[in-house]
């Protein structure tokens, strides 16, 4: 991989990078099936659970390439000096990654939600994405002790891509913990994308992502599951990211004047 300009908020680095270039690396990767390489796609959430969870700091740490998925982490870094071109959202991502997967034939596999939402999945890629390849997929209920048994399927499948929707902490770390036995050249973390593309949640509507609100829309769709994480997590991120900005205001100065 050629080196990649990045800029870091509290203790992750952001490709700057554009959609079409992070799906041209994963190509990339795709064509040369060296190794298992990983896509950390965070936003704010991911990185205050990152100080709390030294697990998940360690896993997407160790992610090969990092994009913010999410217009607080985007704006904090405009804030900062330190700006990435755009938003990289997961399920833009994945979208733009299966059409080219489609146009080259290339295998995939999905792991995660409940059963329902992944079969329906299934059906939505094949009628959507012609020419894709679907090595296989399966559920995310199952316990520890089916562990082996899912990273060896899922290995014997021989895929490109595995797409993991599954929730944060426990994707990022299953996949790190997991990764090398699994050797799939591009493994990306989605959350609740299956979901979407499977049609068992709506997303938001162009205006609201645009004007950076998505989270809000989320929330009014899951109210009970969300309420708690994006009070706690959001309050906390400003507070953070905003000490953060400050701090990197400051040192600019000294910087520039030094060299």
């Amino acid at each position: 991989m050629n080196r990649v300009e990045s800029a870091e908020l509290l203790g992750l680095r952001f490709a700057k990078l554009r959609a079409p270039e992070t799906v041209d690396q994963c190509l990339e990767w795709a064509g040369a099936r060296s190794g298992s390489h990983v896509l950390i796609t965070a936003n704010a959430s991911h990185l205050i659970m990152m100080r709390r969870d030294p697990e998940l700091l360690r896993a997407c740490t160790a992610g090969d390439l990092a994009v913010a998925d999410g217009m607080s982490v985007v704006w904090a870094l405009r804030a900062a000096g330190t700006p990435v071109p755009e938003r990289v959202a997961g399920i833009d991502l994945m979208v733009q990654l299966l059409e080219a997967a489609a146009q080259r034939h290339l295998r995939v596999y999905f792991l995660g939600a409940r059963p329902e939402v992944v079969a329906g999945l299934i059906t939505v890629v094949g009628r959507r994405f012609p020419g894709l390849v679907v090595a296989g997929y399966r559920d995310g209920y199952f316990t520890a002790a089916d562990h082996p048994a899912i990273v060896e399927d899922i290995r014997a499948a021989e895929p490109h891509f595995l797409f993991v929707g599954m929730p944060s902490p426990f994707k990022e770390i299953w996949v790190e913990k997991h990764r090398a036995r699994l050797n799939v050249p591009v493994i990306v973390g989605v959350g609740g994308s299956f979901d979407v593309l499977a049609g068992f949640i709506r997303r938001a509507p162009q205006v609201v992502q645009k004007v950076g609100m998505e989270w809000a829309w989320r929330l009014l769709m899951e109210p009970r599951k969300l309420w708690k994480r994006y009070l706690t997590t959001n309050s906390e991120f400003i507070w953070l990211a905003a000490r953060e900005i400050l701090a990197k205001r400051r040192r600019a100065p000294e910087a520039a004047t030094q060299s």
